[in-house]
């Protein structure tokens, strides 16, 4: 999936068009994404125990295709890749050619 955990995206479909934002979860099984503050809808909540009912407001996953990358210029671009020299694969911006920067690891499994 092109899209990491931490890109800036702006929201190119849905009620939330236009909106920037950052994807906080990526689900790349289901090819979808969770943007912070988009997509949101509201879950209420029963009263346990001695803890009162209560409404949240929460994210829901989107497509991928709903959403653009931005780069730096603040503008919505694509993603692609170049292959150094060592046969590793930076992210590139598709408009200017730039590397993105990785801001988050992936989290590594392990086995027991």
């Amino acid at each position: 999936m092109k899209l990491h955990l931490g890109d800036r995206v702006l929201v190119t479909a849905g009620k939330d068009k236009g909106k920037k934002s950052e994807v906080i979860r990526v689900m790349p099984k289901e090819n979808k994404v969770v943007v912070k503050e988009v997509n949101l809808y509201t879950k209420h909540v029963k009263p346990m125990g001695d803890r009162p009912g209560e409404k949240v407001r929460r994210e829901r996953p989107m497509d991928v295709a709903k959403v653009a990358i931005l780069n730096d210029k603040d503008q919505p671009d694509r993603v692609g890749y170049k292959i150094k020299a060592d046969g590793t694969k930076d992210r590139i911006f598709k408009k200017t050619g730039q590397v993105i920067e990785a801001k988050t690891s992936a989290k590594t499994k392990t086995k027991k």
